[in-house]
């Protein structure tokens, strides 16, 4: 929670936006043909015919003003004039599964509580009042950035799951008053996509993927040593093939160490202004290849296309980062009420609520896990790329953000969840040659804790409460940082 705020509800994490820069792009790694993985010449997609046009991807967002309550309707409280109480009455309203509370100012902060109770769809039952996480001013871009001064931002809550609905009711009570232009976003993910083959390669000329519009091959491209155009997942790769595939990488194998004096210092050299790359792939320049690299075994990851993002609704363009020197693990903050097979509808409501409701340029995280220990691609970029995001505010340059789904301020996160986060950082930070059980100096765009320039030293694998006064990822995750550490490190093949 920033110093000034003055809430009974904890700061937690939940989704983000990303910031704009561009970066020199040299001749793309060679990838050995013996890995069955397209080499350099063949990166580009083949025209393909017999296949359909790309189907227009469903899902949809209601937007409701919030009115001042009155009455019975005042459960919460609030004063008479009824601008620190607002909310809406039950009401039947199309079907949706994610709920969250935008207003116009996105400096502003909401100061008070909101409470929501949902009805299934087709039923008559209607849930307890829910609790939505408030404070969400903790994710997005750094400060006095274009993407952070962006005129479509708006401030917002956390989003939060509640499954297939279409009743609903709100109510929303300030410690003072309210932020102007409340309304309540209602989200529906649409049907899970039909599963295509991937595209199979030929020796025809580069073109546009029949099957794939503009933004969807653009998204798959940037993966193309990878995985096939249209691939729905890509998939694990062992330890040695890894080393093979990724020969650039930083000639300094260890997380950046500093002397202690250096703490509280300006860096100007990462603190220059940053420009947007265009929907294309473009690699970040890097150093010659260190003798013996440490990367973990590549885990199996869910594509964008794998959870069903719908490529138009993003801003174009991919943002990157130099590197990335460490990872900063987050909880949504969603809630734990999903199943794992919803996992894609609950990423495809974030991603909408994050794009369609709060005017972020895309999904924020660039990583997320399910509770069962599914890895799913996040912000467009490339997985094996530094994408630059906006999980942690004043901390997104030369980091990366992996949200874990659920809340976990009381509830343990699954083993598997914190596997997974483990084999991604041993794979991930690896490709930049960061031990995960070391450290790493990182510059504040400033924020709560940190102010503007300040360099600061993280773990490798940090949590965002580290980088921010916040509750995320929630102490029962962040308790479980340390054994991430240790096992991400022993995948990469360290002692």
């Amino acid at each position: 929670m920033r110093a000034s705020l003055a809430s009974s509800i904890a700061v937690t994490c939940a989704a983000v936006i990303a910031l704009p820069v561009s970066l020199a792009a040299p001749a793309a790694a060679e990838v050995p043909p013996a890995l069955g993985l397209p080499t350099a010449a063949s990166a580009p997609p083949p025209a393909l015919s017999a296949q359909p046009p790309a189907p227009e991807l469903p899902g949809a967002t209601q937007s409701l003003p919030l009115a001042p309550l009155g009455g019975s309707d005042r459960a919460l409280g609030g004063g008479a004039d009824g601008t620190d109480a607002q909310g809406l009455t039950r009401r039947d309203v199309r079907p949706f599964s994610l709920v969250g509370v935008v207003w116009d100012d996105p400096a502003a902060a909401l100061h008070g509580a909101v409470q929501v109770r949902t009805r299934a769809t087709g039923g008559d039952v209607w849930s307890p009042w829910q609790d939505v996480e408030t404070h969400n001013e903790e994710h997005g871009a750094d400060p006095e950035t274009t993407e952070g001064a962006g005129r479509a931002l708006k401030g917002s809550t956390a989003p939060l799951w509640v499954g297939d609905s279409d009743g609903v009711e709100i109510r929303v009570r300030g410690e003072e008053p309210l932020p102007e232009g409340l309304r309540l976003e209602l989200v529906d993910p649409g049907e899970d996509p039909a599963v295509a083959a991937p595209v199979t390669r030929t020796a025809a000329a580069p073109g546009p993927q029949a099957g794939l519009n503009a933004a969807e091959a653009a998204v798959s491209a940037v993966n193309a040593q990878l995985a096939a155009y249209g691939a729905t997942w890509i998939p694990a790769l062992a330890m040695a093939a890894a080393d093979i595939t990724f020969p650039y990488l930083p000639r300094v194998q260890e997380a950046e160490v500093q002397p202690a004096d250096a703490l509280a210092q300006p860096d100007d050299a990462l603190a220059q202004p940053q420009t947007e790359a265009q929907d294309v792939a473009v690699e970040p320049a890097v150093a010659a290849a260190p003798a013996k690299p440490y990367i973990g075994p590549r885990p199996k990851i869910i594509t964008r296309k794998g959870w069903g993002a719908d490529e138009k609704i993003r801003e174009k363009g991919f943002v990157y980062t130099k590197s990335i020197k460490a990872a900063f693990v987050h909880h949504s903050a969603t809630g734990n009420n999903y199943t794992c097979k919803q996992a894609p509808s609950v990423l495809r409501s974030i991603y909408r609520y994050h794009v369609k409701s709060s005017g972020w340029r895309d999904f924020g995280y660039n990583f997320a896990v399910d509770k069962c220990g599914n890895i799913y691609e996040g912000r467009a970029g490339g997985v094996a790329k530094p994408v630059l995001g906006a999980h942690t505010l004043g901390f997104n340059t030369n980091s990366m953000g992996i949200a874990v789904l659920g809340t976990f301020s009381k509830s343990a996160p699954p083993a598997a969840a914190v596997t997974a986060v483990a084999r991604l950082t041993a794979w991930k930070l690896g490709l930049h040659g960061v031990n995960p059980k070391g450290t790493s100096y990182l510059v504040s765009g400033g924020g709560n804790r940190y102010k503007k320039g300040t360099k600061v030293r993280f773990h490798a694998i940090s949590g965002h409460r580290d980088g921010f006064a916040t509750e995320c990822p929630g102490v029962r995750l962040y308790g479980k940082l340390g054994t991430a550490r240790t096992s991400s490190a022993k995948y990469q093949g360290r002692r």
